[in-house]
C-alpha cells in the first residue's frame, strides 16, 4: 500500500466540480506535509499557528488567516507549528470555459510563463475572498457550487487586477532539467521508500552527479536526500501506525527500517514520539 505520494493523481471533487476540501490537524495522518507537486492548483488557509511552507526552494511562512496559492507542478512542503490549516486542491483547466473571456485571459496569461502562485497576508482583499470560498465548501449550503465558483474567479480577478501572480521567469534548459531531475529523484524516494535506496542510486534518477544533486536537492527541500528520505520513511510509519493494526516491527519493516532499535531512535527524531506512544495518541 502506499500512504503518500510525490505526484499527486487522484481526481478532485468529480468530473463536473473539480474542487476538493482538506481540513489538517495534528491528528491527520498527513498533519506533514512531505515535498511533492500535482497538476492542480492549490489553495492553503492557516486557521490556527503557524505552517513554514516551501514553494520550489523559496520560504513562506504562513500564520493564522495567511493564505497561499500554489501553481500546478511546483515541488512543495510545509511544516506545521502548533498548526491546523486547510487546503483547496483544484483543475484549473476543467474551470476555465475556453470559449470565454476569463478563460481567453487566463489562457494569455499562463503561455507566457507567468504562474498563478502567491501568498496573500490576513487582511488582504484576496485573502478574504480564498476565506470565503472555504467557508462555502465547509458549509455547502444549498447553490454552494455557484458561490465557489464565483468566488474562485473573483479571486483570480484580483490576482490579475493587481498582478500578484509571479512573472515569467527565464529558465534555461540547464534549470528544467535540474527541476526535473529533483522530481525524478523525489518520485524514486515515494514509490521505492522501503528499499535499501543510496545516494547513487537517487543521483543517477535525477541525472545529476552526487555533489551537485546533494546541492540542488538540499537548496529545495532543505533536507539532504539521505535525511529526507529517512524523513518520508517515518512519514509512511506513522500513516501505517495510525490506518494499521500492523505490529511497530512489521511497520518498520515495510518502511525501510531493518533494525527496530534505529527505527526508534529515527521516530523519536522526528515525531518527538517513540512508534508506541504516536499511535496511543493519534491511532483509530
Amino acid at each position: 500500500m502506499r500512504y503518500l505520494a510525490s505526484h499527486e493523481r487522484a481526481v478532485r471533487g468529480t468530473f463536473d466540480f473539480p474542487i476538493e476540501l482538506y481540513y489538517v490537524d495534528p491528528t491527520h495522518p498527513r498533519y506533514e506535509m512531505p515535498f511533492h507537486w500535482h497538476m492542480e492548483h492549490e489553495l492553503i488557509l492557516v486557521l490556527h499557528g503557524q505552517l513554514h511552507l516551501s514553494v520550489d526552494g523559496q520560504p513562506c511562512d504562513l500564520g493564522p488567516g495567511d493564505c497561499a496559492l500554489i501553481a500546478d507542478g511546483s515541488i512543495h512542503g510545509g511544516t506545521p507549528e502548533d498548526c491546523i490549516y486547510e487546503c483547496v486542491v483544484f483543475d484549473l483547466e476543467r474551470f476555465l470555459p475556453g470559449a470565454s473571456v476569463c478563460g481567453q485571459r487566463l489562457t494569455r496569461l499562463r503561455e507566457t510563463g507567468a504562474r498563478l502562485e502567491g501568498h496573500f497576508p490576513a487582511g488582504t482583499q484576496a485573502a478574504e475572498l480564498i476565506s470565503a470560498l472555504f467557508e462555502a465548501m465547509e458549509t455547502e449550503k444549498a447553490g454552494y457550487e455557484f458561490t465557489t465558483t464565483g468566488l474562485l474567479w473573483q479571486f483570480l480577478g484580483e490576482m490579475l487586477a493587481r498582478h500578484l501572480y509571479r512573472p515569467a521567469e527565464a529558465e534555461s534548459p540547464r534549470d528544467i532539467k535540474r527541476t526535473q531531475g529533483i522530481k525524478n529523484a523525489l518520485r524514486l524516494i515515494h514509490t521505492q521508500y522501503s528499499e535499501p535506496l543510496t545516494l547513487e542510486d537517487l543521483s543517477r534518477q535525477a541525472g545529476l552527479s552526487p555533489k551537485y544533486f546533494c546541492r540542488v536537492f538540499r537548496q529545495l527541500t532543505g533536507r539532504t536526500p539521505i535525511d529526507y528520505l529517512l524523513y518520508y520513511r517515518v512519514e509512511c510509519a506513522a500513516e501505517m501506525l495510525c490506518a494499521s493494526q500492523d505490529s511497530i516491527t512489521d511497520v518498520a519493516l515495510a518502511c525501510g527500517f531493518g533494525d527496530a532499535g534505529y527505527f526508534d531512535r529515527m521516530f523519536r527524531r522526528f515525531k518527538g514520539k517513540t512508534p508506541g506512544e504516536f499511535r496511543r495518541a493519534y491511532g483509530t
